[in-house]
């Protein structure tokens, strides 16, 4: 795997010298007992303000530059739905590379606790290079950071991203457009199927520029009258009606 070093270059849509502090910090000041208890009753929680408009807009720039990304993914072409995205390659741009390390912790107790509740042993480690280290032993080195672009009449069909035997059950998507200014439609989508019930459907929402939605990857526990039992989750983004709407996301394990 290549080394995912912070390599400040002198692009002004990268990530300033000691501009890393700042990210740790503003996700540090999330309140986390807030958010995982709703992110355990709903399967997702709204993330405000993970980066500011500068930082969205520097992102969604990023797209045109192919020399940051390792792959392109035509939607349409896989059956995925319409619309395009691009794999990140390694290193990350700084910026990224930042929230990513600093949303891991939080996000790695949260894991822990959902194994505890199933009567599992822990198997996510505190920092996030000890767990791309595990992803690695199993060939699973490629970087799954995407950067999504819809345009009119693009959506994304309901479905869980999988790369390999490790999958860390939690995701983050950063909306880098400001909807009903750069776009319309375009709501991004949950499903939670539980055993022998019919399918819920949630719309995501207040979601804004630079709002990050922390939500479930795959399975996620739920207290049953009967114990603990698992509840399958989707994910997708709605039509986009007019404009252009791009999305940061951000995945935890690396793909084979």
């Amino acid at each position: 795997m290549k080394a995912d070093t912070q390599t400040v270059s002198d692009n002004t849509i990268d990530l300033p010298a000691g501009e890393a502090p700042k990210i740790s910090r503003r996700v540090h000041a999330i309140d986390w007992t807030q958010a995982s208890e709703t992110l355990n009753e709903e399967g997702w929680v709204i993330l405000p303000k993970l980066l500011t408009a500068k930082e969205a807009s520097s992102i969604a720039g990023m797209y045109p530059d192919n020399a940051r990304f390792r792959n392109r993914i035509v939607m349409a072409a896989h059956g995925f739905g319409r619309g395009e995205y691009k794999y990140f390659s390694y290193p990350l741009p700084p910026l990224i590379k930042a929230l990513r390390s600093s949303l891991y912790p939080y996000l790695a107790s949260i894991a822990n606790g959902w194994l505890d509740r199933l009567g599992k042993t822990a198997e996510y480690p505190a920092a996030h290079a000890d767990y791309l280290k595990n992803c690695s032993v199993s060939g699973q080195v490629n970087s799954t950071l995407t950067l999504l672009q819809y345009g009119p009449n693009d959506y994304n069909c309901l479905h869980q991203d999988i790369h390999g035997n490790h999958v860390f059950p939690l995701q983050v998507a950063i909306l880098l457009d400001e909807p009903g200014k750069d776009f319309e439609g375009g709501q991004f989508l949950m499903s939670e199927q539980r055993p022998r019930m019919q399918t819920r459907g949630m719309v995501v929402e207040p979601f804004r520029k630079g709002d990050g939605v922390l939500f479930t990857a795959g399975n996620r526990p739920v207290r049953g009258i009967k114990g603990e039992y698992q509840v399958k989750m989707r994910h997708g983004v709605n039509r986009v009606t007019s404009g252009r709407r791009r999305t940061l996301g951000i995945i935890f394990h690396d793909a084979v």
